[in-house]
């Protein structure tokens, strides 16, 4: 059987994979949810949806650097990947001994193309129906409620130190740009840095957006950005909620409602 990924790379299986190795979190919440959990032999130290995953399979580093000895042991039918998540490096090393399938994903489209993927890879095409048919309502019911609120200037921050922000090309932006915000940093591609002075340029906005991943901004960096920027308010958000694709997107729209 012949597959293509999301970067439009081949990918043959003999058989529907039994042994499966996702290098990234939202992947492995997705397989749980398309009700594939006994199939997943190995995951990230990243890999925290379902709360229990890491004490029930190996754990075999994180995204940017593995334990390729640990993955041999495994001896996976496929390895789950992502453009942005793991490294070129790490796709090529991989592909010289196993399947790997690697998503690319910006837009909702796109999360909800990798879930039919993996249900056709996976035969769980029932159950991709039904979680992307799901996911279309609550997407549909969000859009109707935002459609006549007025637009809002944002700045999205998912680092300090140095700070960095999410810009254009990514999933956040395209979240953002749904709940009716727009990005003040839509103009420059994937994460741009801020310069400590350029912090004070960011007054008057309608929201600043603190993330609680990948770096856990707090109370605390909130008040500290506070004394900085004046005239914004500032929002510490669930980073899952605005940059976790696939089965999360279920969730995700309940949560951008109680934002508004």
């Amino acid at each position: 059987m012949i597959y293509k990924d999301q970067l439009d790379r081949k990918i043959e299986l003999d058989s529907t994979p039994v042994r499966v190795v996702s290098l990234v979190p939202s992947q492995t919440e997705l397989l749980v949810d398309l009700g594939l959990s006994d199939v997943i032999v190995g995951v990230t130290k990243f890999c925290v949806h379902p709360n229990t995953i890491r004490k029930e399979k190996t754990i075999v580093g994180g995204t940017k650097n593995i334990h390729l000895h640990r993955i041999k042991e495994l001896k996976p039918d496929i390895v789950l990947c992502n453009k942005e998540e793991n490294t070129k490096e790490i796709v090529e090393t991989l592909q010289e001994y196993y399947p790997v399938h690697v998503s690319d994903i910006a837009t909702i489209e796109e999360s909800l193309e990798l879930i039919s993927q993996y249900g056709e890879i996976f035969n769980r095409r029932d159950n991709a129906k039904n979680l992307i048919d799901k996911i279309k309502i609550e997407f549909k019911g969000f859009s109707e409620f935002t459609k006549d609120k007025p637009k809002k200037t944002v700045a999205y921050f998912i680092w300090r130190k140095p700070w960095m922000v999410a810009g254009k090309g990514t999933f956040i932006h395209h979240l953002l740009e749904i709940n009716n915000f727009v990005n003040v940093f839509g103009d420059q591609e994937r994460y741009p840095t801020i310069l400590d002075e350029g912090l004070m340029k960011l007054s008057n906005l309608d929201l600043i957006l603190l993330s609680s991943e990948p770096f856990p901004f707090s109370e605390e960096h909130q008040k500290e950005m506070d004394k900085v920027i004046s005239g914004t308010k500032i929002v510490l958000v669930d980073g899952e909620y605005f940059s976790w694709y696939g089965s999360r997107l279920a969730k995700a729209f309940s949560y951008f409602r109680s934002l508004h």
